[in-house]
């Protein structure tokens, strides 16, 4: 009996970090059979499904479409009301890392992963004996400015988001800064009211927050405020480094507010 192949896999998360990671894998790996994945919650901005459009047209692959048997709106009264937040990833578990593992099931797996030479990290989503991480990134000495230009040179760009938001996941992010909080009421102000609505509707009448000490709707009140710290943040990061890209400025001062590590399911 022959020995079960290798599968090779790669998640997309619909940010720059694993869209780079699938051009330099299919420029120094083209023969390389990949599987791509993405860990869908219908709880996605519509950029992000426009750029993973983007990634199939410009590279020619397609991308498997993983979901949870049952949604958030299930989970989230599963687990009582209770919203997830750093302490408690409740929604990593359920919709990103069951179906990636019940989609791999016992095949021995490579799965590429595209954290960067210069960020101090490492880990992976799946404790999966037949799971083996592999981190191109780190092997090959690239760090942001490689991502950026490979994105660049390759003609698929960024996602329209980073404009305002410096990493992907769902809409109400608990991971989300001030910041981008503010800008998803101007960019979306339908996803942001139901994420106020997540925050409000619970039968016993507990009000859980997306955002650690105030509600949305309290950080609305002050989101003039917000907005004029953050562009002055961005004048300071201008001055220290005037050739930087706005992408690269955006994400430092972003930082700089809030500099907790977000799943790695989610935001590479």
């Amino acid at each position: 009996m022959s020995k079960k192949k290798v599968r090779h896999i790669l998640g997309l998360s619909g940010g720059k970090d694993s869209t780079a990671l699938a051009i330099f894998m299919r420029r120094e790996y083209p023969d390389l059979e990949i599987e791509y994945f993405f860990c869908d919650t219908h709880k996605e901005l519509k950029e992000t499904y426009e750029y993973l459009g983007r990634i199939e047209d410009w590279l020619g692959i397609k991308i498997n479409y993983l979901e949870a048997e049952r949604g958030f709106d299930h989970w989230l009264d599963v687990y009582g009301g209770v919203l997830p937040s750093p302490k408690m990833r409740w929604c990593t578990k359920q919709m990103k890392i069951i179906p990636l593992e019940k989609w791999v099931g016992d095949d021995e797996v490579i799965t590429y992963i595209g954290i960067r030479a210069d960020e101090n990290r490492d880990g992976y989503i799946s404790t999966k004996p037949n799971i083996t991480p592999k981190f191109p990134f780190k092997e090959h000495g690239l760090v942001k400015a490689d991502i950026i230009r490979l994105l660049e040179e390759s003609g698929i760009g960024m996602p329209d988001y980073y404009r305002w938001r410096s990493r992907s996941g769902c809409y109400f992010c608990f991971f989300q800064r001030k910041y981008e909080w503010v800008m998803l009421h101007q960019n979306h102000p339908d996803l942001f009211q139901k994420a106020v609505e997540y925050e409000q509707n619970h039968r016993d009448g507990r009000t859980y927050t997306w955002t650690q000490g105030e509600t949305l709707l309290e950080l609305l009140v002050r989101k003039d405020q917000v907005i004029a710290n953050h562009y002055k943040a961005m004048a300071r990061e201008a001055q220290k480094k005037p050739d930087r890209p706005l992408v690269e400025a955006l994400e430092a001062v972003l930082d700089e507010e809030d500099e907790t590590l977000p799943c790695l399911a989610c935001h590479l």
